[in-house]
């Protein structure tokens, strides 16, 4: 174990690496996940988050580098792993012919260390967990998106688990939905479950997760709790104001750069010298060469603002 890695993670990864033919898809990924933790795995299209998921799951081999779940290597002690992780990668595999009741039976007969004899206890609980009580007589091809995530996530939920991976879990889902699901990660989370999942939706990972890690091009660009995350990013000045050309003119001149004006809005980038007592002279400033200011203050910096800094690009993380 290396100095500062959280005794017993839950998946550590030291120079995990896959390259597909001449493209390098993951470089030497080092990764920690703690145990009891809500992991969320950021990363542009093409970054590797999938391969990297699927690497863990013991799904695909990797080129180089080793990976470990629960304490253990994997793949090499999948079939002893395996059990305790509850897995929804690139949605769901269905029987399409088969009621969403029937395929959670058919997927919980697969399971050798599940009893029989309370299989029929075990489904109706996972069913009514994501929500699909109602429609659990319905044949799995009828299903919406939404819906068949809601499966795939309950077949993952069939038995207590120590490890739930999800990818892209509210994929499909409407408003109400992804609160639900997020609501059910909370409950994981608290009872013990640690939780690993990827996911598109930034503001989504703010509110459910405790960890997060980004990758870009195939390699770990940072990790670490939200909130050390979205603390490496400056917040933006924000002024209201009529008069927005006089406050462009003042805040240029102490210093503000990256200046835009929307309405009566002017905001601009703080010179990372400010201290928060040099805000107050910066509004005297304002006052005193005649601006009207309505409001002023410095922006908190979210995770949205960091993952733009750090990858140089937007938002369509879901690759």
């Amino acid at each position: 174990m290396e100095p500062g890695e959280p005794a017993g993670a839950a998946i550590r990864t030291r120079g995990l690496t896959k390259r597909w033919g001449g493209r390098l898809a993951v470089d030497r990924l080092d990764l920690v996940v703690p145990r009891g933790s809500v992991f969320g795995f950021l990363g542009p299209n093409g970054s590797g988050k999938t391969t990297t998921i699927r690497m863990l799951m013991g799904l695909v081999e990797p080129t180089s580098g080793t990976a470990e779940l629960l304490g253990r290597p994997m793949p090499r002690a999948a079939r002893r792993v395996l059990p305790a992780v509850g897995a929804l990668i690139e949605g769901p595999a269905l029987y399409g012919f088969l009621s969403g009741r029937d395929n959670l039976v058919r997927f919980d007969a697969a399971d050798p260390a599940a009893d029989p004899r309370t299989r029929a206890a075990r489904v109706e609980a996972a069913l009514d967990r994501v929500g699909l009580v109602a429609a659990a007589g319905k044949k799995a091809r009828a299903y919406s998106l939404g819906m068949k995530q809601r499966l795939g996530l309950a077949a993952a939920l069939l038995r207590p688990r120590e490890l739930l991976v999800l990818d892209e879990p509210t994929n499909g889902l409407d408003p109400q939905g992804m609160r639900e699901i997020r609501a059910l990660v909370r409950e994981l989370a608290g009872d013990g479950t640690t939780v690993f999942l990827s996911s598109h939706l930034l503001d989504e990972i703010e509110q459910v997760c405790t960890h997060v890690a980004v990758m870009a091009r195939g390699r770990l660009l940072t990790q670490g709790t939200v909130t050390e995350l979205a603390a490496t990013a400056h917040g933006r000045l924000a002024v209201t104001t009529p008069d927005t050309a006089d406050a462009v003119r003042v805040l240029k001149e102490h210093g503000v750069t990256d200046l835009v004006v929307a309405d009566d809005r002017v905001t601009g980038e703080l010179p990372v010298t400010k201290a928060p007592r040099d805000l107050a002279d910066l509004n005297a400033a304002l006052v005193g060469a005649g601006v009207r200011v309505r409001a002023f203050g410095a922006e908190r910096a979210s995770l949205e603002d960091a993952f733009v800094a750090l990858t140089g690009e937007g938002f369509d993380v879901a690759g």
